[in-house]
């Protein structure tokens, strides 16, 4: 039995809301100190509410084409996604725009993380350097639920900028602010600094594949419209009055206050929760209330790095399984992680991190990668015709793009470090794709006879003749055990057919469904070769007859109770784990989460 990745469809609005909020909630934790600091003559400091105000028009007019495509793609609308359906040299393009975006996102938000977190910035860099390198050794176990800790931090750091916001009410003032530069030139340059407000609203795109179905809606004609469309409404608003009232009361401090701000612009929330709380509640109240913010938001943005890293590797092993990258990318360690992909989400944030001056070098970088992911994803689907798009919905999708473009021309042209960033990217990406698709195109498959006799179609009618027999016995195994041969034993004693389980856990934050081809086989799975072949071997010598399953699967102890229940298996005989306490801690017990699930009607034994 082969079988595809089915990833199972439980993220409602509540959950994708946290998720999304992970990602783009995290902007006003850097965008209002960049904003405050543009570099544009007139247009930083108390000069820049307008320019933040432009900015959230921006990210609500961007969310709005996001929930339209959310429609679009209900099994995964990331920009990879979109584009593949006009042509694939644009979904690369688009994907390694990602990569840019998700390097410098694991990069920036770890920098900005260690600065809320209160470490100097002569050790900034050497923390972020040491966090992303932990994060990449968590990530190598493929912990299930990349984003829940986005999702248990989201709710506290919206008390934390409620908080904010209610105490500098009372205390919102124009007397401090200062018009926007005159000229449009410089207003222009000044929005495209501060652009990255944006940033993190792709993650919505991306999570339509898991997302609960909407009311009436099936499997085989999906649609998550209205699930999309809640989460997007309930961050978007977050995000735009919560950084714009941010940073009016950022601008509503004393300008006494301007080389404080500047000189902490990495951590400016935490300043402006610091002096409000003074104001209202005195020295003490202030300074704890800081100390709370910094920790809040810290972690939020590590949560971030977390997201980044796991997107990174998931965006890779896609591209291997659709054959635009090496196929070696698609290969799993014993966590079901790919091996390569890690090491590249690892070291790319590592080599950013490593040579970038400070946050505002990282915000160069970082904003090409997201407005042009974006602008591709808009841009694709604007001319897609077969889209069912309503003439005023790829009206307003068309002029957002052609924002975004200028843009993303604007940081090019004036951002010789971004521009050299991205070709980069792009380049070795498209070299890769190149030499991947030349071997493709070269290699052959050799099996040797054994190999050849067990997948023969003569052995076919075997199977056929023994899988309605008065018992059937199911064994999932992860290599040649001592539990294969005694639930052997047991089916020759009852006379029954064994099923042979191997499911390849793929533990890998997938940005839409995996494309269509041939379905995984284990005849091409070393692994699972290495068990299939001799219990083949075994049943013919103890004239029981085996059949083997394999599965590809995101949760393996999901796969063992769909798959019992389905073939109405008597009895499901596993292995005692041998995870020691940290893996078990990360990946959690199979055995102890099949036993709490399994239906009473079958039963279960646990050799070992």
């Amino acid at each position: 039995m082969d079988s595809l990745v089915h990833r199972p469809r439980n993220v409602g609005w509540r959950r994708a809301a946290g998720l999304l909020y992970g990602d783009w909630g995290t902007s006003k934790a850097y965008v209002l100190g960049l904003a405050f600091t543009c570099p544009v003559a007139g247009a930083s400091g108390y000069h820049s509410l307008s320019i933040i105000m432009a900015v959230c028009a921006l990210t609500a007019l961007v969310g709005y084409n996001y929930s339209i495509v959310c429609r679009l793609f209900p099994d995964g609308g990331g920009v990879y996604s979109a584009a593949r359906d006009q042509s694939r040299l644009l979904a690369v393009l688009g994907a390694l725009l990602l990569i840019a975006n998700f390097t410098v996102t694991a990069a920036m938000s770890c920098w900005a993380g260690m600065a809320y977190f209160g470490i100097s910035k002569e050790s900034i860099r050497l923390c972020a350097l040491g966090m992303i390198m932990v994060v990449g050794i968590v990530n190598y176990f493929g912990p299930k639920h990349s984003g829940s800790l986005a999702v248990s931090m989201a709710l506290p750091t919206v008390v934390v900028v409620f908080l904010i916001t209610a105490l500098s009410l009372p205390h919102l003032t124009t007397a401090n602010l200062e018009p926007p530069p005159a000229q449009f030139n410089a207003f222009w340059l000044a929005f495209t600094w501060s652009i990255l407000a944006l940033s993190g609203v792709e993650a919505i795109a991306n999570l339509t594949g898991v997302m609960k179905l909407d009311p009436g809606m099936s499997m085989e004609r999906p649609k998550v419209g209205a699930t999309a469309q809640k989460a997007i409404f309930i961050v978007a608003v977050e995000v735009v009055v919560g950084t714009i009232l941010l940073g009016w009361a950022m601008l509503s401090l004393p300008k006494s206050m301007e080389p404080v701000l500047r000189d902490n612009y990495e951590q400016v929330m935490r300043i402006i929760g610091q002096e409000y709380g003074t104001l209202t509640l005195g020295p003490r109240f202030g300074e704890a209330l800081g100390i709370t913010v910094g920790v809040v938001v810290g972690i939020l943005l590590l949560s971030a790095v977390n997201t980044a890293i796991s997107a990174l590797i998931g965006l890779f092993y896609m591209m291997a399984r659709d054959g635009e990258m090496p196929k070696s990318f698609a290969r799993l360690n014993g966590f079901g992680v790919p091996w390569i992909p890690l090491g590249l989400a690892v070291l790319l944030p590592l080599i950013v991190t490593a040579v970038a001056e400070d946050l505002e070098a990282l915000a160069g970088l970082y904003a090409i990668g997201v407005v042009g992911a974006i602008a591709v994803n808009l841009g694709s689907c604007t001319f897609n015709k077969r889209l069912a798009l309503r003439w005023y919905q790829r009206g307003v999708m068309g002029v957002t793009f052609l924002v975004l473009f200028a843009v993303e021309l604007t940081i090019a042209k004036t951002r010789q470090d971004a521009l050299f960033f991205a070709c980069i990217v792009i380049a070795s990406g498209l070299a890769l794709r190149a030499w991947a698709q030349r071997r493709a195109g070269l290699r052959t498959l050799t099996v040797t006879e054994q190999v050849a006799a067990s997948v023969a179609p003569e052995i076919q009618p075997e199977f056929r003749l023994n899988l309605n027999s008065d018992q059937i016995i199911l064994v999932a195994a992860r290599g040649m055990t001592p539990v294969l041969r005694f639930a052997m034993e047991e089916a020759s004693l009852r006379k029954a057919s064994l099923y042979v389980l191997y499911v390849k856990e793929l533990a890998v934050t997938l940005p839409s469904a995996l494309p269509g081809g041939d379905p995984p086989r284990w005849q091409a799975d070393k692994q699972a070769l290495a068990i299939m072949y001799p219990m083949l071997e075994l049943g013919r010598q103890h004239d029981v007859t085996v059949i083997p399953l394999y599965t590809v699967s995101e949760n393996p102890a999901t796969t063992i109770l769909d798959l019992t229940a389905t073939l109405g298996v008597d009895l499901l005989i596993l292995g005692a784990t041998h995870r020691r306490t940290l893996v078990r801690l990360l990946k959690g017990d199979v055995v102890t989460q099949v036993a709490h699930n399994l239906p009473e009607n079958i039963q279960l034994l646990i050799y070992g």
